[in-house]
């Protein structure tokens, strides 16, 4: 009689704290954007990337839970300033999006990513699938259209916004693909967001006291009346970097395919408990679109395992 294999407990825990970041992070962005009344999206963003400076030196250069890796050349230093304000531009797109649209409507739009991807790799790249990739495609961009018609909580501008984010972290992929591609010059996610999460907040800055003039003060007198939001904000900016952390780590310990899986499941159990937090009405057309998507997502997945990318 075989034995199975024993559980890794640590690889469970590991994808445990990375589904109760991410999705922790997200619900929480919403609700503070949404619920609580703080709307200002550009500035949460920076107090994400304010978090992700710190807790990323620590990480790196203190805990060394990653092998510290140096900028070679200012020709690199500009490659990742640029994948930082397309990163920057994501980030606020999506949390914007999070005023006007509920999690759910958000997860499913945002399941998108794959599509947005190919698109961008073969304008970009060159980078062709074979057609039976692409046809796996289909159903992702058709769950997105069945999930729009039947969303109850649909607005338009929310859901461009989601689109514009959803493209926008597609095309940074594409980017960083091409730009950090050279052995000298790659860099582990770990070291990426060491380097990239000061660059944004220096565009960040800027783009707040410019736009969301009254963040600060807003914030500070919101605090004298409850403490809370202090709280509140640094939870929610420091779950924003464990995302970070754990997905890294649990890339570690996993396969590609089982981080795939994760993913793909990842997405499911947030819509589940946002729909269950926030009571969102939802529509048997807006799940069935969704669960579309996800399908789409994992043939398009399967089909590229199967076929080989073809360079033009």
């Amino acid at each position: 009689m075989m034995m199975s294999a024993p559980i890794e407990w640590t690889t469970v825990w590991m994808v445990a704290a990375w589904y109760g970041s991410n999705i922790g992070v997200l619900l929480l962005n919403k609700y503070l954007l949404t619920n609580y009344g703080f709307g200002f999206p550009i500035f949460l963003t920076l107090c994400h990337m304010t978090a992700c400076s710190v807790f990323s030196y620590v990480a790196v250069a203190v805990m060394k839970v990653a092998l510290l890796q140096s900028v070679k050349s200012k020709a690199q230093f500009a490659k990742i300033a640029g994948l930082s304000v397309v990163f920057c531009f994501s980030v606020v797109c999506g949390n914007v999006s999070l005023r006007y649209i509920p999690v759910s409507f958000n997860q499913a739009v945002s399941a998108t990513t794959p599509f947005f991807t190919a698109i961008f790799a073969f304008l970009i790249i060159k980078s062709r699938e074979a057609w039976l990739t692409y046809a796996a495609l289909i159903p992702v961009v058709a769950g997105v259209i069945f999930a729009s018609g039947g969303e109850p909580s649909f607005h338009l501008f929310g859901f461009v916004m989601c689109i514009t984010a959803t493209s926008a972290r597609a095309f940074k992929s594409v980017l960083q693909e091409i730009l950090l591609s050279s052995d000298g010059e790659k860099l582990d996610s770990m070291n990426l967001l060491l380097y990239m999460a000061p660059l944004a907040v220096a565009f960040l800055l800027p783009a707040t006291l410019l736009m969301e003039k009254n963040a600060v003060g807003f914030t500070i007198e919101l605090a004298r009346k409850d403490i809370k939001i202090i709280w509140y904000l640094f939870f929610n900016s420091s779950m924003a970097y464990f995302v970070n952390l754990t997905h890294f780590l649990v890339t570690k310990h996993t396969s590609a395919l089982t981080l795939q899986v994760l993913g793909n499941a990842k997405g499911a159990v947030a819509v589940v408990v946002s729909v269950l937090i926030f009571k969102n009405p939802v529509s048997f057309m807006g799940m069935a679109g969704y669960a579309l998507t996800v399908l789409g997502v994992i043939l398009y997945s399967e089909a590229k395992k199967r076929y080989s990318r073809i360079h033009l």
